[in-house]
Order: structure tokens, then C-alpha cells, then sequence
């Protein structure tokens, strides 16, 4: 994964991260009818309409109102339409409504990218201060996890649909497979190192399809450290003591996911935590979300339709509840999110959000800025489960070791998977 760029490199840096940024959202929007940016079928996903309305609306009201002079907004009523949830800036449209609204038309939502794109690129072509620097990366990362969402929630409305639809023909990165890992690919290992002296790189285990590293105990330092961007939940950076463990090199396959729904994996109470029981009775859960049997065969939607399903290739879309009560079928458990951070140079990620088995709480020394920007995380800390690294949807650069993202443990519509500790 790339560092998030910095754009204090050269004057003209930030206003081409801007255009970038904006851009590629654009771009995911090609492959659409104009009757796809509409539809919400449940509460945790939004319409692309509103994904790329609200990502502007950030941008007017964060930025071009408070540095822009005689700044005019471009519609009164959109302030109330496409805010997400920042009570500091007053009321806003019900979650599960966003897709009930057919106006402001996508055409006038377009307008409205232009628009506030122009009165941007006036402001950072007349403002180089420091705050508005900081603002506008924040904006264009805050861009870039809404891309992300584009595509999971776009996936969510298609699945609904009766004819399983293709957000583009041909495109499914949920086929992306890891490479076993053969017993030569570390048959040298490095000599392992103490936590002090960096991430190490210890001893390695061989089982069928893949490795465990050993890392060794100790104290590592846990958070974010260097000169880029990164969101306030990955601060303060600290220090933690580990334990010894072994953490497997490459994510739990389609395949072995099988196997524990073979064995009865669903129905077997005594793997899952009460609370996770007690959805999958409710929800009547069988398989991972999007897994179909047809005919004796199981198929699963992607984002290029649906497809039948690859063995080998990393599962995605389950819950915490799912991730957890697998480990314990395998008689292993899910990494800590500071285990996963610690050991993350041994194996290659970003293919999917990999649940950990952390609480999504403030790190010691956690400060939540002034203002509407500190809604941005701090509130969300409590019910909720930290997941780390990165998927196949997430736009190349905007991740790195120490991002933190966190979801409720039943949701499932965003590409999660998962890594295994013993």
C-alpha cells in the first residue's frame, strides 16, 4: 500500500490531490444508469446520489463557508439533505430516507460538484494556510472512504435485485486469490528480531495453503508515526505489551469457510458468542452474505454479477460473529487489533477488512478536535469492533498500518474477512 500523498510538496500538490480525488469518484460513476442512483434498500447503505452529494456538501460547509469570502452556497436546502451526522451543524434527513429523496435531481447533484469544484480550486489557488491545508486532505480522504462505500453500498441495492445485476461486466475483485504460501517462500527466515529492535520476523509454521508466523513478545509501539495524514482515531501513539503468538500469513479462503458450514458450523451453539447466536436464529443465517445455493452449487454476487464461487479465494462479507465462532471451530481465535498491527510486514494485506478481536476505543492520549471535525470518530468508540488493513474497494493510497476501521458485529455488506491467531 502507498502513503497517503502529502501535499505540501510542491504548491501546486494540494489542489491536484483535490482534482484527483473528485475525479475518480466520477469515474466509479461511469458504469451507471441514472435509475441506480437512487434506491436504499436498508438503513446501513446509502444511495450513490447521496454518497456524492454528501461528499461535496462536506467540502461547502467544512471549507468554502468558513475561507471562502462572500461564499455562496449553491442551495440552502442541501445543507439539511446531506448532512450525515453532525449534530454541531444542526438537523439533516433521516439515515434510512436518504433514498426516498428522487429530488434534488441527479443532474442538479452534479451541478452542485461543479459548483463547489470551482469555488475549491479559486480558494486554494488565493489561501495556503496551514488549516485550510489540513481541512482539505481530511476532505479528500473523507472522499475516499465514501468511495469505498460507493461500491459496497452499490453491491448491497444490486444483491437485492431479483436479476443480479453488474455494476461492470467482467469486474470482480472479490476473485483476486492470495497465492498459496510454500514451505520454500520462507524457508530461510530472517533471525527473528525483539520488539525493540523493530517488527520482527520470527520463526514460521507451514500448514496446507499457507504459513503462521511466530512473533515474540513484548513492548511495541501502537499508532500512527510519521509526517502524513491520518485520521485522529489513530492517535495517541503508545506502547503495548504483547504476548507470544502466531498469526497465519494470508486470509481464510471461500473454501475453508465451506468446510465449517459443512460441519455444521451454523448450527453448532457451542462456537458462537450468545449475542451471535442469537442473530443468526433470528436472521436465520446460512452462509455469508451474497452466498447462493443453486442447485446443489454455490454461486455468490459480485460486483461483475453473480458468479460461481472460487474456493481459494479470501472470503468476504461476514460478521464479527461469523469470523469469531469460525476461529473457535478451528480452535484458534481472531488477532488483536494490536497484534495485527505489530505483525503486519509478515503478510501481505489489503485485499479485505480483517475483523480483529478489539473493541473500537480511544488509544491513551486520544483528543477529539474542536468542532463539527471532532463528530468524525470519537462518538462512534463504544458497540462496535475494529477492523484493520484494507480491501479490494478501498482507493490505492488511502490505507496503512495503523488505519482503524470499525463496524457493528452483525454488518456484513462491507468486504470483511478474516486472519487467524494460535
Amino acid at each position: 500500500m502507498r502513503p497517503v500523498p502529502k501535499p505540501a510538496a510542491k504548491a501546486d500538490a494540494l489542489p491536484e490531490l483535490y482534482k484527483s480525488v473528485r475525479a475518480h469518484t466520477e469515474e466509479l460513476c461511469a458504469p451507471l444508469e441514472i435509475e441506480d442512483y437512487i434506491p436504499q434498500p436498508t438503513v446501513d447503505v446509502s444511495p450513490p446520489k447521496w454518497n456524492i452529494a454528501h461528499t461535496t456538501w462536506f467540502f461547502e460547509e467544512m471549507i468554502l463557508k468558513k475561507f471562502a469570502s462572500g461564499y455562496e452556497v449553491f442551495d440552502p436546502d442541501f445543507g439539511f439533505l446531506f448532512n450525515s451526522y453532525y449534530n454541531t451543524i444542526g438537523e439533516r434527513t433521516a439515515r434510512d430516507n436518504r433514498g426516498d429523496l428522487s429530488r434534488p435531481t441527479v443532474k442538479k447533484v452534479f451541478e452542485f460538484r461543479r459548483y463547489v469544484d470551482e469555488k475549491m480550486l479559486e480558494l486554494l489557488a488565493a489561501n495556503e494556510s496551514e488549516e485550510l491545508r489540513e481541512l482539505v486532505i481530511l476532505g479528500c480522504n473523507h472522499e475516499q472512504q465514501h468511495q469505498e462505500l460507493f461500491l459496497t453500498d452499490l453491491k448491497y441495492t444490486f444483491s437485492v435485485n431479483p436479476l443480479f445485476p453488474a455494476y461492470r461486466e467482467g469486474y470482480a475483485p472479490e476473485d483476486i486469490s492470495e497465492p498459496p504460501a510454500s514451505a520454500g517462500d520462507l524457508s530461510e527466515p530472517p533471525t527473528p528480531l525483539l520488539p525493540e529492535e523493530g517488527w520482527p520476523k520470527a520463526g514460521v509454521v507451514g500448514v496446507a495453503g499457507g504459513q503462521f508466523v511466530d512473533i515474540k513478545g513484548g513492548i511495541y509501539d501502537i499508532g500512527f508515526n510519521g509526517d502524513g495524514f491520518c485520521f485522529d482515531n489513530e492517535l495517541a501513539r503508545h506502547k503495548v505489551l504483547l504476548g507470544d503468538f502466531s498469526i497465519s500469513n494470508r486470509l481464510v479462503t471461500n473454501g475453508e469457510f465451506l468446510d465449517f458450514i459443512n460441519d455444521g458450523g451454523y448450527r453448532r451453539h457451542e462456537l458462537w458468542h450468545a449475542e451471535g447466536l442469537d442473530w443468526v436464529n433470528r436472521e436465520q443465517v446460512k452462509a455469508p452474505l451474497y452466498w447462493n445455493n443453486i442447485d446443489g452449487e454455490w454461486h455468490y454476487f459480485t460486483l461483475g454479477g453473480l458468479r460461481k464461487l472460487p474456493p481459494e479465494a479470501p472470503l468476504c462479507h461476514v460478521s464479527f460473529y461469523e469470523a469469531a465462532a469460525f476461529a473457535e471451530w478451528k480452535g484458534m481465535r481472531l488477532p488483536t487489533e494490536f497484534e495485527w498491527e505489530a505483525a503486519n510486514t509478515n503478510f501481505e494485506w489489503g485485499k479485505r477488512w480483517e475483523w480483529t478481536n478489539s473493541a473500537y476505543l480511544p488509544y491513551p492520549g486520544f483528543r477529539k478536535p474542536g468542532g463539527a471535525v471532532g463528530e468524525y470518530n470519537g462518538k462512534f468508540m463504544i458497540n462496535q469492533m475494529v477492523l484493520r488493513g484494507a480491501s479490494v474497494a478501498t482507493p490505492e493510497g488511502h490505507s496503512r498500518p495503523s488505519y482503524r476501521n470499525f463496524f457493528h458485529p452483525h454488518l456484513r455488506w462491507q468486504f470483511t474477512g478474516i486472519r487467524l491467531v494460535r
